[in-house]
């Protein structure tokens, strides 16, 4: 019997996607059970990523896909506004969700917690698997105890969905726990053009920008009395995030319950 982990990839013909694919299918320790993808159909996963054919065809139905591979943990780069309810099906079907995409509430979070609690899995939605960027979201809480003083720049494609990313507003909660909320600036600001300082988030402000040819870096500016200071990250390919993804895969292996937030597995 194999003690390979089997992994459903949802979203298999996405950037992201076709990386956690062909991580799935070069990796000895995972084994590719299904790939879903409503625009790319009928067509081996692994010619998809450019490898030789791995005999799994891409299919456009996560429900049966669930239902029929026997798979163990399903990895999601869909969109916001599916990944909920395909977190749902996962879970419905006993499979642990490993989820990249962001968008989700605290509600779902929470109601996704315990439909995993309920069903005895483990489940993750991580808005960034990059270990530098849980890096930088450490650093910038920590900061926060001693520059109160502070703002979130972060910088994607034009094509990204939502803004914020969730990365940002990942950086905002973590910064937010150790931070009290401190309404920064003059309080006569006053915006001549509406939405020129940004999102508002505990006092603190989130810009971001969106252009093509950008890839994904966020930035925290801190200032003080005669200095700042800066936490940047930059990542530059996604291949960089697959170290996670497959941390991610293995972790939920083992806990009961859904985990929001990749940081909880990087001591």
């Amino acid at each position: 019997m194999s003690n390979k982990i089997r992994v459903i990839v949802s979203g298999a013909g996405g950037r992201m996607g076709k990386e956690v694919v062909k991580l799935v299918l070069q990796d000895e320790e995972l084994e590719l059970a299904a790939a879903v993808d409503r625009s790319t159909m009928d067509i081996d996963a692994g010619r998809l990523v450019g490898l030789e054919d791995s005999g799994v065809i891409v299919t456009s139905d996560l429900g049966a896909a669930l239902a029929g591979s026997n798979g163990d943990v399903v990895v999601d780069f869909t969109t916001p506004q599916s990944a909920y309810m395909n977190t749902v099906l996962a879970i419905k079907y006993g499979v642990r969700p490993v989820i990249g995409t962001t968008g989700f509430t605290p509600e779902q979070i929470l109601e996704l917690d315990k439909q995993c609690q309920d069903q005895g899995i483990g489940g993750l939605i991580a808005p960034n698997f990059s270990i530098g960027a849980i890096l930088l979201m450490r650093f910038a809480a920590q900061a926060s105890k001693y520059f109160p003083h502070l703002e979130i720049i972060e910088y994607h494609g034009d094509q990204k969905l939502d803004a914020p990313s969730g990365t940002a507003v990942k950086t905002a909660e973590m910064i937010s726990e150790v931070r009290e909320e401190l309404r920064q600036g003059n309080p006569k600001e006053e915006e001549t053009i509406e939405g020129s300082r940004g999102g508002y988030y505990n006092g603190f402000r989130i810009h971001s920008v969106r252009l093509p040819g950008v890839f994904a870096q966020e930035e925290v500016i801190f200032g003080g009395f005669g200095q700042s200071l800066k936490i940047r990250h930059d990542s530059y390919e996604r291949a960089g995030y697959m170290p996670g993804v497959k941390m991610g895969i293995q972790k939920v292996m083992g806990y009961t319950g859904l985990i929001y937030g990749f940081e909880h597995f990087i001591e």
